[in-house]
């Protein structure tokens, strides 16, 4: 899809990925190696009751399933950032996410007329319909045509 043929509030919704304890450790153990990640025994005394996702991970694990919409693909061209990303609940084994995706912004470049920001509005969901992560981000992607109408 190019710039052009995004409309705000339209709606995208991902394929699911099941997290088990081995992925959750394995990531924490390279990235995020706080006890309540790695340690089974620590993670039952902590505030958590038991092993848990990083936050990273959750977020690349949702980055990843956005992606393989391809939504933009062969039109996107970078990101400046993200937004307001909030860790709602604990992800824990077995916690299958899928990502609600809501186009909450556009806006046509000014200085490059070839490419507008798309703001898309993420929301990681458990099998069960718990919000576990809410963010936001902003792509670049290229117009069709400098010009062209955009989407109602």
């Amino acid at each position: 899809m190019h710039f052009e043929d995004f409309a705000t509030g339209q709606t995208f919704r991902t394929a699911s990925r099941t997290l088990d304890e081995a992925a959750i450790v394995g990531f924490a153990e390279t990235y995020d190696w706080q006890p309540f990640h790695v340690d089974a025994a620590a993670a039952a005394v902590s505030p958590f009751g038991g092993i848990i996702a990083s936050g990273f991970q959750t977020l690349l694990v949702a980055f990843g399933l956005t992606l393989d919409l391809k939504l933009w693909d062969g039109a996107g061209m970078g990101s400046p950032g993200m937004d307001s990303v909030r860790w709602l609940v604990p992800v824990r084994p077995g916690d299958t996410l899928t990502v609600e995706v809501e186009i909450v912004g556009l806006r046509p470049s000014r200085s490059k007329p070839d490419r507008g920001v798309v703001t898309f509005g993420h929301t990681v969901k458990r099998a069960d319909g718990e919000a576990v992560m809410t963010y936001d981000t902003m792509v670049m992607i290229a117009r069709r045509s400098v010009g062209a109408p955009m989407a109602p």
